[in-house]
């Protein structure tokens, strides 16, 4: 990973994943990373816990990027701390650049207490605000998209009908003749590889009472009208 012009050591706010205003009130971003170092240790802590992200072959790693399935390696890890108890947290940032729209999710947690030793309840773990971090950091990044697509709890299309996220998972229509049609498409397939589908294109098949191979080119010329990233090649 190439160092960032004016890039300071021991900056955790220096690729734009995390920066101090994202966290809650009480809560503090500190100038080091991890093990009190200056460089960023995400490699090295992936490696530790075994999450073996970092350890991927070049191939390994392309066909990742390559696959419609969010991405696991290059995760980031940021150290935080609170204030007040001088706790210590270890947060895993991932993008998820296939959710729709596109997001930043915690996808791993170490906490540790100020003196080692002190026991950790069950309250102290729920009162870590990661919900709250990665909202910050979502409508941060992602705020012009989001804006535009979701109101009140609702899905606010181009022609300006809304649909509420349940109405995901029903039958499209017609291409023919429902509005925002591939706007749909990238919606329901979000919603599957969110759930952890494995065959949303089957599945959309299934849902929509077409042929999978329909279902394939709806997503084809769904890709086709940048709605969707690019799809597994080969």
């Amino acid at each position: 990973m190439a160092t960032p012009t004016g890039y300071r050591p021991g900056d955790q706010s220096y690729d734009g994943l995390l920066t101090p205003e994202d966290l809650p009130d009480g809560w503090h971003l500190p100038d080091r990373f991890p093990g009190e170092r200056t460089e960023d240790t995400s490699a090295f802590l992936d490696e530790a816990l075994g999450y073996n992200d970092q350890l991927m072959t070049a191939g390994e790693r392309q066909a990742q990027r390559d696959s419609e399935q969010n991405e696991t390696a290059d995760g980031r890890w940021r150290y935080i701390e609170h204030s007040a108890t001088a706790t210590r947290v270890f947060i895993r940032l991932q993008r998820q650049p296939f959710a729709v729209p596109e997001e930043v999710k915690i996808t791993g947690v170490v906490y540790l207490p100020w003196r080692p030793g002190d026991p950790i309840s069950s309250q102290d773990l729920r009162s870590l605000p990661t919900a709250r971090i990665e909202a910050a950091i979502n409508e941060r990044l992602f705020a012009m998209k989001r804006t535009v697509t979701i109101t009140g709890g609702k899905i606010v299309l181009p022609s300006g009908r809304k649909i509420s996220e349940r109405d995901l998972l029903k039958p499209l229509g017609n291409p023919k003749r429902t509005p925002d049609f591939y706007e749909l498409v990238a919606l329901q397939y979000g919603k599957l590889v969110a759930q952890g589908d494995e065959a949303p294109a089957v599945t959309m098949g299934k849902i929509n009472g077409v042929a999978h191979t329909t279902a394939q080119g709806w997503l084809v010329r769904t890709r086709a009208r940048g709605l969707l990233p690019p799809g597994r090649r080969g």
